[in-house]
């Protein structure tokens, strides 16, 4: 892809860098290309969890926060809001850190006037909040799951097919799975109507989706692991969800070999 995309604001999240499941080289390819005034990492972007049970940091991890760094060097601003997985980072509310802004969530206005709820969204995931050992054990089916998909891709690419996620086509089809994702979006748009606001930008829960929901604006921004999303504003204030693998009609996994 030729030339930079220019947006008013972009929203990124659940990137998981620490982990082999991490697509890192989209990601990079996506920050070469699109460019903005405002920058939101909305948590989970590195995965304490994992990197305390084993560590695993490839070059293209590195190469994702010097760009982000760089980024806000050149003028972007950038504000993180940490999540579950980088909650280290939650005993340095208010604190610039490289020239980032670490919050524990922001009110964002949009061009056209809307005030949005931005937050990564683990603290209205009953499992999360309330048995932390069901969360870790979660985990790890899910890192399961993620490298049973990278094989069953790599079998796919072999065969001439493009990239699918089994991963995410499970998780839409167990119905536990589909009645939590509604709870959750449900929870999270409440809590922007409580605030005040006219709508809520999270990730958490790896699905990217925008919809209303009560008179609630709710945006996913998704993830950097299964769907490789992000969420965009553009200079009127109109939001999209970016899907990048889709757009370059490439296969994830593809540069990791």
């Amino acid at each position: 892809m030729n030339g930079v995309n220019r947006y008013r604001t972009i929203w990124i999240s659940d990137i998981h860098l620490g982990t082999r499941g991490c697509q890192a080289e989209f990601l990079l390819d996506f920050l070469k290309h699109n460019e903005s005034e405002h920058l939101y990492l909305v948590g989970d972007i590195v995965d304490g969890w994992r990197l305390r049970r084993s560590w695993y940091w490839a070059q293209t991890h590195n190469d994702v926060i010097q760009k982000i760094l760089r980024k806000a060097r050149k003028g972007t601003k950038v504000i993180y809001v940490p999540g579950n997985h980088d909650e280290a980072l939650r005993g340095y509310f208010g604190v610039v850190l490289g020239g980032i802004q670490v919050l524990e969530h922001h009110f964002h206005e949009t061009a056209d006037g809307r005030r949005l709820l931005v937050l990564h969204g683990d603290m209205f995931d009953g499992v999360v909040k309330y048995a932390r050992w069901l969360a870790l054990l979660g985990d790890w089916a899910y890192n399961l799951c993620l490298s049973l998909n990278r094989w069953f891709n790599f079998a796919r690419r072999r065969l001439g097919y493009p990239y699918w996620s089994l991963s995410a086509y499970l998780k839409n089809k167990v119905k536990n799975a589909v009645e939590y994702v509604s709870n959750y979006e449900e929870a999270v748009a409440a809590e922007a109507r409580k605030r005040g606001a006219d709508g809520v930008i999270c990730g958490h829960i790896h699905k990217a989706e925008m919809r209303m929901i009560d008179g609630i604006l709710y945006c996913n921004d998704g993830d950097w692991v299964e769907s490789c999303t992000a969420l965009v504003e553009h200079p009127t204030g109109r939001l999209e969800i970016i899907h990048w693998a889709e757009e370059q009609k490439s296969t994830l996994f593809e540069a990791a070999e």
